[in-house]
């Protein structure tokens, strides 16, 4: 299967859903690879999304975000992105174009208890912008690009790739 057929799952949500943790489960479990964008940018940058954040605002480093999402050329892998990723719609039009994209749905009250490093955590956060204010922006985004919804709250992450499989299985004949 070539990254064009849709060989690929894309892990979205909010900083704190668990996205690069469930991921690898994931991966393992379905026998694909495994990127974290995230950590792509930090390679490419030389720098932590925090120092990039600091350094270069919000608008800069959505770009910087989307121009590393617009280099997969990926087939066969879970990809983990970043919380923001949702900010740029030609950086998700290609992630749906490589496969099926998965929205890791956790309750704000969950977050806020799971980010207690908002400040150190290469969060990006519009100035003056709450974690509450962040959660409802995003969440509608996500909604929107999602091929599947998977409601995290209460369960584990081995409970959260069951789902997350048997949501992308095809229907039985």
């Amino acid at each position: 299967m070539t990254a064009a057929a849709g060989s690929n799952v894309t892990l979205i949500g909010m900083p704190g859903s668990g996205k690069s943790t469930i991921g690898v489960v994931l991966a393992k479990r379905m026998n694909l690879q495994f990127v974290d964008t995230d950590l792509i940018i930090q390679t490419t940058q030389q720098r932590t999304l925090q120092q990039i954040m600091d350094a270069d605002g919000f608008d800069k480093f959505c770009q910087i975000e989307e121009s590393a999402v617009l280099t997969l050329d990926v087939d066969h892998h879970v990809i983990a992105t970043g919380g923001s990723v949702c900010y740029g719609s030609e950086g998700m039009a290609h992630l749906k174009s490589l496969g099926k994209v998965v929205f890791l749905k956790t309750s704000l009250q969950t977050l806020e208890k799971r980010l207690s490093n908002m400040a150190t955590r290469g969060i990006a956060l519009k100035p003056g912008q709450t974690l509450e204010g962040l959660f409802h922006e995003r969440n509608a985004l996500y909604t929107q690009y999602a091929d599947l919804t998977i409601d995290c709250d209460g369960l584990n992450v081995e409970r959260i790739s069951e789902q997350i499989e048997a949501g992308l299985a095809p229907p039985s004949p």
